[in-house]
This record gives structure tokens, C-alpha cells and sequence, in this order.
């Protein structure tokens, strides 16, 4: 079918300089920034939960709600900012994203007091939720084909490189005592983001622009037509749950885990993140060669397992609390964590955007972006009220099952979603490319 991306048979082994080789003027440019653009974001992400409770003397239930309403607030834009994306295109919705991105660290950096904390993490969330299914879309306009899974798969690589450089800076120059060190740090997070605020300005302002919708629309590229369709109902709740036991996690219920169960310090926090990235970065262009023309799905439930695996060794922290065997558990937690990561990340973005079409991109991203919020908004709230009531027990537990979860949800995707979507080859027929298929919406 015209206008779907083309997957070579014979494309050579991944690896940075290949990629780069491979992209547009434009996708090195997304790609070369991204690492910058997250460090202000990674000085932040370990230890706002910790800036909340221990510096501004939130209570953790209230706090774990305040980190919950950040997803909560994306997910109600989440569905009016995909037609907005389709509609007018995705770079000026990164644009609008990217100012409210600069605005909520300063909010929360020189806020004393509850209402403030509310003010920043509801501009946050409006802004979270317009940029990642917008930033989505626009990766996938300007990069096709097989480079896009190995595209998403770096990205996220550099992403996490900045958020772990930026933990590390923080974790060795916050102090609890001096609040005006984390003052520091939310104002470093805003001021990263003007670098990308000026990329989508400056040489990247003739990409991302809406594409004209049909001459004939009957309205199959539609939110209700696209939730009618079984495989990207699978996806969401794929995402939905991933997030919950994943991401859901790493600004709340892991950070207050290692503070109150595991008793480590906030040091040891900069080193877990970095441990995280540390794998992330140097696994995953191996990771990206092993799972090049596997099942999508089969990947995913390999990292289900290893993430399991994760939250067992966090969960044994909290029989020898304070020692440094908690403090080499904690950083392990992240390692093996990191190490599902780089799976979950080069599959998931693909999956979504090799099943959606040019016109339906932005509303496609959005819906998945949309239960990643829901997950996200969930995730937090049950950590907060778990480990409030020192039943990190039950915390794991509940974990470790969401993440049998994950592997079922994949083995229903599995069931729907053609082969080459899936991410397999078809060698068999003796083709060089393989084209793939638009899964079918229902009216």
C-alpha cells in the first residue's frame, strides 16, 4: 500500500555512525540534541518526590497525588492535542509543549507551598501530555522504515544518558538541609529546554506539518474508529500497565521505597539512576542488533520477566534495611530495570506507528500516549497509599504481578497484529522488502 513504510531485508547491523548515515539533515538534528535537552530533566526526576516531602514537608500520600496529577492532567489533553497534532502539525505542538516545559520547573523550584506544587505539576502534565505524542509523530515523519525502531531505540538511549549524567550531578550537590540546592537544579531543568525551543525554531521549522486529510474523509481516521480497533486497544492497555509497574514508578514509588524501606541515601538514588543509564547506553545498540527481525511481542515479554526479576531484588532491600547490601540492591534494582528498558523502547513506539497511517499518526500516538498517563496516574497514587501505610510487601507483589501482565498483554498482540508489523522478516517468500500492511479500522 502506498505511503507505508518499506522494512529491507538486507539492512546492515545497527550501530550509531550507520543510523546517523542513514538519517536526514533533520533527523540528525533531532537525534543530536537529545542528550542535552534531558539533562535538566534528569537533575530533577530522582528527586522531586524527595523535594516534596523531605525539603517542603509534603506528606508522601499528599505528594504521591500531587506526582499522579501531573499524569492526570496529561491524560485530559492527551486526546485534544492528537487531533491538534493531525490538525496543524507536530512541530508547533512540540513548540507549545516545550514553553509550558520551561514554566513547571520554575513553578515547583520556587514554590513554598502546596498551591504552587499543584500550579507546576498541572502546567507539567499539559505540557507532557501535548509533547510525547506530538514529539512521536514527528519522529516518525522524519525518520521511515527500518530506521525508526533503531531510531526510537537511540533516542532513548541519549535520553537516559542526560537523565543519568543529570542525577549524578544532583545526587553530589543537592542537600535536604539547603533548599535553595534544589532550587538550583529546577531552574538548570528550565533553562535546558530552551535548547530545543530553538532547534524547532530555528533548523527544524519546515518539518512536522500537518498532512492534508483525504478528499473523501470518511471518518475512519477518527478517535472512536481507532478505539474500535482491536490492536490498538491491546496497545493501549499494553502501555497502560507497562507504565503502571514501570515508569508509574521511578519519580514515587521507587524513590520513597529506597528512602523509607530501604533506607539508602539520597547519593546512592544519583548512583542508582545512573547504574540505569549506564545500561541503557551501553546495552542498547547490542540490544537493537538481537531483536532486529524479532517478534516485537516476544521481545516484550522477555523484558516483563527481567523486570519482575527487578522488583524482587528491590523487594529483598527491605530485610536488611540500611546496610550495604540494601544500598547494592537498590542499584542493581535500576540496573536490571534499565536493562528491560532498552527492549520496551524500540518496540512499543514502533508497533504504534507502523500501525497508524500519515492522517491518523498524531491521533494514533496520542491514544497510546493516553494510557501511558493512565498508567502513570495510577502508578503513583497506589505507591503513595501503599508504602504510606509500610506495606511495601504488598507493594512488590502487586508489581511483580502487573508485570505477568505485560506478557500476557503481549501474547494477545501477537494474536492481531500482522508479521511484519511484528517486526519479522518475510524471508521465507525470498523478499527483499517487505511492505507493511495498515491494520484495518472498523467503522
Amino acid at each position: 500500500m502506498a505511503g507505508w513504510p518499506i522494512v529491507s531485508d538486507t539492512e546492515p547491523k545497527v550501530s550509531l555512525a550507520g543510523l546517523w548515515r542513514a538519517l536526514s539533515p533533520s533527523g540528525r538534528w533531532l537525534l543530536s540534541t537529545t542528550a542535552i535537552t534531558t539533562l535538566g530533566r534528569g537533575m530533577v526526576l530522582p528527586f522531586t518526590i524527595v523535594y516534596l516531602t523531605e525539603v517542603r514537608h509534603v506528606s508522601l500520600d499528599t505528594a504521591g497525588v500531587l506526582m499522579g496529577l501531573i499524569a492526570v492532567a496529561a491524560f485530559v489533553i492527551t486526546g485534544p492535542s492528537g487531533a491538534l497534532t493531525d490538525r496543524i502539525g507536530s512541530r508547533r505542538v512540540v513548540i507549545a509543549a516545550t514553553t509550558l516545559a520551561i514554566a513547571a520547573p520554575l513553578l515547583m523550584g520556587f514554590g513554598t507551598s502546596l498551591p504552587w506544587f499543584l500550579a507546576a505539576v498541572l502546567v507539567m502534565g499539559v505540557g507532557w501530555g501535548m509533547h510525547w505524542g506530538a514529539w512521536n509523530t514527528l519522529i516518525a515523519t522524519v525518520v521511515s522504515g527500518p530506521a525508526r525502531q533503531q531510531f526510537f531505540g537511540v533516542n532513548f538511549a541519549l535520553v537516559n544518558l542526560g537523565i543519568g549524567l543529570g542525577g549524578v550531578i544532583s545526587g553530589f550537590f543537592i542537600a535536604v538541609d539547603r533548599p535553595a540546592t534544589f532550587t538550583t537544579i529546577f531552574v538548570l531543568d528550565a533553562v535546558c529546554m530552551l535548547i530545543p525551543l530553538a532547534l524547532f525554531i530555528g533548523p527544524l521549522r519546515h518539518d512536522g506539518a500537518p498532512v492534508p486529510a483525504p478528499e473523501h474523509d470518511d471518518g475512519s481516521g477518527s478517535y472512536r474508529a481507532l478505539l474500535r480497533t482491536p490492536a490498538v486497544l491491546w496497545l493501549a492497555g499494553l502501555s497502560f500497565i507497562t507504565t503502571f509497574v514501570g515508569y508509574g514508578q521511578m519519580e514515587s514509588g521507587f524513590p520513597a521505597f529506597a528512602r523509607q524501606v530501604s533506607e539508602v541515601s539520597t547519593r546512592t538514588l544519583g548512583l542508582a539512576f545512573a547504574a540505569n543509564t549506564l545500561v541503557i547506553v551501553t546495552l542498547q545498540f547490542a540490544v537493537l542488533q538481537r531483536i532486529e527481525g524479532l517478534r516485537r511481542t516476544r521481545v516484550l515479554i522477555v523484558m516483563s520477566a527481567i523486570w519482575a526479576l527487578s522488583w524482587v531484588v528491590l523487594g529483598a532491600t527491605g530485610l536488611a534495611p540500611g546496610t550495604t547490601s540494601a544500598v547494592i540492591a537498590v542499584v542493581g534494582f535500576m540496573a536490571l530495570f534499565g536493562f528491560g528498558e532498552t527492549m520496551m523502547q524500540s518496540t512499543i513506539p514502533a508497533l504504534v506507528n507502523d500501525l497508524a497511517n500519515d492522517h491518523t499518526r498524531g491521533r494514533a500516538n496520542s491514544v497510546n500516549s493516553g494510557a501511558f498517563q493512565l498508567g502513570a496516574i495510577t502508578g503513583p497514587m497506589m505507591a503513595g497509599f501503599v508504602l504510606h501505610d509500610d506495606r511495601w510487601v504488598a507493594f512488590i507483589a502487586i508489581l511483580i504481578v502487573g508485570c505477568g501482565v505485560v506478557a500476557a498483554s503481549a501474547l494477545g498482540i501477537e494474536r492481531i497484529v500482522p508479521p511484519a508489523v511484528n517486526g519479522v522478516r518475510d524471508r521465507a517468500a525470498g523478499q527483499d522488502e517487505v511492505e507493511i500492511p495498515q491494520v484495518p479500522v472498523h467503522d
